[in-house]
């Protein structure tokens, strides 16, 4: 993971994908189900999101890269996404609530959106 500028309450999630790749396809859709709401970049339609994943992937456009709040992952796992999301803005994830030790819990366990 590394770290990235973004304001995390804006657009606490952001996608980076390209047509054509499964496994964007299957990010969005996995995401989408479980109700996260993304900001999708198709980084051949915008240069500007192209640039940002190059930066982030080390020169190459490898997606779906994801951004969730100053955080950002190369080819994550919706799980990993949803955790991440969980840490920066639990409010924003349906289900979570803390736990026993005050950190917010991970809807994951209790709703797997496939």
């Amino acid at each position: 993971m590394s770290r990235v500028s973004v304001n995390a309450r804006d657009d606490p999630v952001t996608v980076y994908w390209r047509p054509g790749c499964p496994y964007c396809f299957f990010l969005r859709f996995k995401l989408r189900r479980f109700g996260i709401s993304v900001r999708e970049v198709n980084i051949w339609e915008d240069p500007t999101g192209a640039v940002v994943v190059r930066e982030i992937a080390g020169g190459s456009e490898t997606v779906p890269t994801v951004t969730v709040g100053d955080v950002a992952m190369v080819n994550p796992s919706a799980r990993r996404v949803v955790d991440e999301l969980v840490r920066v803005a639990p409010e924003l994830v349906g289900g979570s609530s803390a736990t026993r030790s005050g950190r917010p819990r991970s809807p994951w366990r209790a709703r797997r959106p496939w």
